[in-house]
């Protein structure tokens, strides 16, 4: 049984590591959708086939990835809306630890209920998640990658 790769994302969405993992995970992603589609014959079968083709996770300064008040220069790549668009494009979860991001200020509903917060400001399609999500995730033979 192979389990696919997880990549950890670590670094604040101004560092060139997190515009390197968006970049990774476009490759990985497209490289996925052509072998299934090489694959697709074969996999009539049975929908178990379809799996998820990666693993994320946003820890430490990436969960400034998932601050949907993060604003973006129009020069730049605003890597909140890519990350968006890829989870939409491909139903790619979008895990963010739920520890760093609230004592970096981002906060779903529940979590800005639970500790008195006047209002959340999470971008949709990234959730919060404790650190039980990630150690589910490199169980097994887990190949681990880091940006």
């Amino acid at each position: 049984m192979t389990f696919p790769p997880l990549l950890l994302i670590t670094k604040d969405p101004s560092h060139p590591l997190a515009h390197l993992a968006l970049r990774y995970t476009r490759a990985l992603l497209a490289q996925t959708s052509n072998d299934d589609s090489d694959n697709a014959d074969k996999n009539l079968e049975s929908s178990e086939n379809i799996k998820q083709p990666l693993n994320i996770f946003f820890y430490a300064d990436a969960a400034h990835t998932a601050n949907r008040l993060r604003w973006q220069s129009a020069d730049q790549v605003n890597l909140t809306q890519e990350w968006q668009a890829l989870a939409g494009q491909y139903q790619l979860p979008l895990p963010v630890c739920v520890s760093t991001a609230l004592s970096r200020g981002i906060s779903d509903t529940d979590n800005s209920a639970r500790h008195q917060l006047h209002s959340d400001n999470i971008a949709t399609e990234f959730q919060l998640v404790g650190l039980s999500e990630l150690a589910m995730m490199m169980q097994g033979n887990c190949r681990l990658i880091q940006f």
